[in-house]
Protein backbone atom coordinates (compact mmCIF):
# COMPACT_ATOMS: atom_id res chain seq x y z
CA UNK A 1 0.00 0.00 0.00
CA UNK A 2 1.10 3.48 -0.75
CA UNK A 3 -0.17 6.78 0.54
CA UNK A 4 -2.12 7.67 3.62
CA UNK A 5 -4.75 5.35 4.99
CA UNK A 6 -6.96 8.12 6.36
CA UNK A 7 -7.23 11.73 5.24
CA UNK A 8 -6.07 14.40 7.71
CA UNK A 9 -8.60 16.07 9.99
CA UNK A 10 -10.09 19.06 8.09
CA UNK A 11 -10.19 21.21 11.23
CA UNK A 12 -6.75 20.57 12.70
CA UNK A 13 -4.75 19.33 9.71
CA UNK A 14 -3.38 16.53 11.88
CA UNK A 15 -3.43 12.98 10.55
CA UNK A 16 -6.37 10.89 11.71
CA UNK A 17 -5.37 8.32 14.33
CA UNK A 18 -5.90 4.75 13.30
CA UNK A 19 -7.38 2.67 16.13
CA UNK A 20 -5.30 -0.25 17.33
CA UNK A 21 -7.05 -3.55 16.95
CA UNK A 22 -5.04 -6.51 18.07
CA UNK A 23 -5.41 -9.71 16.08
CA UNK A 24 -4.06 -13.20 16.53
CA UNK A 25 -1.46 -13.61 19.25
CA UNK A 26 -1.72 -9.94 20.27
CA UNK A 27 -5.46 -10.13 20.89
CA UNK A 28 -5.08 -13.41 22.77
CA UNK A 29 -2.37 -11.91 25.00
CA UNK A 30 -4.52 -8.80 25.63
CA UNK A 31 -7.47 -10.98 26.66
CA UNK A 32 -5.23 -13.04 28.93
CA UNK A 33 -3.88 -9.90 30.64
CA UNK A 34 -7.42 -8.55 31.11
CA UNK A 35 -8.57 -11.85 32.58
CA UNK A 36 -5.68 -12.01 35.05
CA UNK A 37 -6.34 -8.38 36.05
CA UNK A 38 -9.98 -9.30 36.67
CA UNK A 39 -8.94 -12.21 38.90
CA UNK A 40 -6.52 -9.92 40.78
CA UNK A 41 -9.47 -7.64 41.60
CA UNK A 42 -11.86 -10.39 42.69
CA UNK A 43 -9.59 -13.00 44.32
CA UNK A 44 -5.89 -12.12 44.46
CA UNK A 45 -5.04 -15.12 46.67
CA UNK A 46 -5.83 -17.46 43.74
CA UNK A 47 -2.77 -16.13 41.94
CA UNK A 48 -0.26 -16.35 44.79
CA UNK A 49 2.63 -18.55 43.66
CA UNK A 50 1.09 -19.25 40.24
CA UNK A 51 2.69 -18.39 36.89
CA UNK A 52 0.26 -17.95 33.99
CA UNK A 53 1.18 -18.14 30.33
CA UNK A 54 0.19 -19.58 26.99
CA UNK A 55 1.57 -21.75 24.22
CA UNK A 56 0.30 -22.18 20.68
CA UNK A 57 -0.55 -25.88 20.96
CA UNK A 58 -0.22 -28.60 23.59
CA UNK A 59 2.48 -31.19 23.20
CA UNK A 60 1.29 -34.56 21.97
CA UNK A 61 0.50 -36.84 24.89
CA UNK A 62 -1.50 -39.97 25.52
CA UNK A 63 -3.59 -38.09 28.10
CA UNK A 64 -5.69 -36.29 25.47
CA UNK A 65 -8.21 -39.12 25.21
CA UNK A 66 -10.95 -37.87 22.84
CA UNK A 67 -10.29 -34.12 22.70
CA UNK A 68 -7.48 -31.60 22.58
CA UNK A 69 -6.99 -29.82 25.94
CA UNK A 70 -7.57 -26.07 26.24
CA UNK A 71 -5.20 -25.60 29.19
CA UNK A 72 -3.07 -27.36 31.77
CA UNK A 73 -2.57 -26.71 35.48
CA UNK A 74 0.77 -27.87 36.87
CA UNK A 75 1.23 -28.09 40.63
CA UNK A 76 4.19 -26.39 42.29
CA UNK A 77 7.44 -28.29 42.73
CA UNK A 78 10.31 -27.37 45.05
CA UNK A 79 12.23 -25.66 42.25
CA UNK A 80 9.28 -24.31 40.28
CA UNK A 81 6.07 -22.39 41.07
CA UNK A 82 2.64 -23.67 40.07
CA UNK A 83 1.69 -22.95 36.45
CA UNK A 84 -1.44 -22.45 34.38
CA UNK A 85 -0.78 -22.79 30.65
CA UNK A 86 -3.47 -21.95 28.10
CA UNK A 87 -3.25 -23.39 24.58
CA UNK A 88 -4.01 -20.59 22.14
CA UNK A 89 -4.94 -22.45 18.95
CA UNK A 90 -7.43 -24.92 20.51
CA UNK A 91 -9.12 -22.06 22.41
CA UNK A 92 -9.29 -19.89 19.27
CA UNK A 93 -10.71 -22.84 17.34
CA UNK A 94 -13.60 -23.21 19.81
CA UNK A 95 -14.45 -19.48 19.95
CA UNK A 96 -17.07 -18.08 17.58
CA UNK A 97 -15.81 -14.48 17.68
CA UNK A 98 -13.64 -11.98 19.54
CA UNK A 99 -16.08 -11.55 22.44
CA UNK A 100 -16.51 -15.31 22.77
CA UNK A 101 -12.72 -15.74 22.71
CA UNK A 102 -12.28 -13.26 25.59
CA UNK A 103 -15.03 -15.05 27.56
CA UNK A 104 -13.52 -18.48 26.89
CA UNK A 105 -10.03 -17.36 27.95
CA UNK A 106 -11.38 -15.98 31.22
CA UNK A 107 -13.49 -19.03 31.91
CA UNK A 108 -10.54 -21.33 31.24
CA UNK A 109 -8.25 -19.36 33.57
CA UNK A 110 -10.83 -19.39 36.36
CA UNK A 111 -11.47 -23.12 36.02
CA UNK A 112 -7.75 -23.96 35.95
CA UNK A 113 -7.03 -21.76 38.98
CA UNK A 114 -9.90 -23.42 40.81
CA UNK A 115 -8.55 -26.89 40.02
CA UNK A 116 -5.04 -25.87 41.05
CA UNK A 117 -5.83 -24.00 44.27
CA UNK A 118 -9.06 -25.64 45.45
CA UNK A 119 -10.82 -22.26 45.57
CA UNK A 120 -14.39 -22.33 44.25
CA UNK A 121 -14.91 -20.76 40.80
CA UNK A 122 -17.63 -18.54 42.27
CA UNK A 123 -15.06 -17.07 44.68
CA UNK A 124 -12.46 -16.50 41.98
CA UNK A 125 -15.09 -14.90 39.72
CA UNK A 126 -18.46 -14.08 41.32
CA UNK A 127 -20.04 -14.06 37.84
CA UNK A 128 -19.08 -17.74 37.37
CA UNK A 129 -22.56 -18.86 38.43
CA UNK A 130 -23.99 -17.09 35.36
CA UNK A 131 -21.81 -19.00 32.87
CA UNK A 132 -24.26 -21.76 32.11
Amino acid sequence: MRGVIAAPNRLTGAPMPIPYRAVGVGFFADCLRASVARVVETCPRALVGVDIGFEDVPSLTEAWYDSVPLAAAVSARPEQPAQVVLYRRPIEHRATGRRDLARLIHRTIVEQLSALTGIQTSEIDPAADDWE
